[in-house]
């Protein structure tokens, strides 16, 4: 396999497991719908971050320590599902409260807060470097180059980030918004309630 073909396929393959729906995508859609286009971009950001991150991971060898210590796999599963519950938890207690304005929001400092959470949120969930450790291993030679390591980390940074941008700019557009704004308690409710049931799912996983 050319390493050109190589890095097409792995592009591909990393593109589709950027846009799978799952609790990344709904934290993005949230933060540019009920906030602003500010925070969806943000938290787009902390996505590509949290997924640069745990394509390092996948690079240095994760998955054979998670292998060796099954106690941390667990451990860091149980963490997740913890963290993502809790964030359904606040979403659905915060349904009937009113939108902030733009300078109550920066006032917070709640666009840092957005690309945190959203990191968090992706980091939540170490299936994901498990995951690119099988993507890599399907498309790069067994001792990849320190090139090309930079090369597959740039690629799966520029994807997780192009794509939540895109999420967060059509997203924020005033068509989307107007459509939230009217059904906002059900919205956040069902918002709410898809996280708390991922982190479940992460949870009762960890038994496996």
């Amino acid at each position: 396999m050319s390493s050109d073909f190589a890095l097409i396929g792995l592009a591909t393959v990393l593109l589709l497991g950027a846009m799978s729906p799952g609790p990344s995508f709904i934290l993005v859609a949230r933060m540019a719908v009920a906030q602003s286009r500010a925070h969806g971009l943000a938290a787009a950001l902390g996505m590509g971050i949290g997924g640069g991150i745990f394509a390092l991971a996948a690079l240095i060898g994760l998955q054979s320590l998670l292998a060796a210590v099954p106690a941390l796999y667990v451990g860091v599963k149980l963490f997740g599902g913890a963290y993502l519950i809790y964030l359904g938890v606040m979403i659905w207690r915060g349904a009937k409260q009113p939108l902030p304005t733009a300078e109550a929001g920066a006032a917070r400092g709640s666009i840092g807060r957005a690309f945190l959470v959203a990191l968090g949120t992706q980091l939540s969930n170490p299936k994901t470097a498990i995951a690119y450790t099988g993507i890599f291993a399907a498309f790069l030679p067994e001792q990849a180059s320190a090139s090309t390591g930079a090369t597959v980390l740039a690629l799966v940074l520029i994807i997780e980030t192009s794509w939540y941008t895109l999420v967060a700019l059509l997203l924020s557009a005033p068509a989307p918004r107007a459509v939230y704004l009217r059904g906002k308690a059900w919205i956040d409710r069902g918002v709410g309630t898809a996280m708390g049931l991922l982190g479940m799912k992460l949870l009762v996983s960890a038994r496996d």
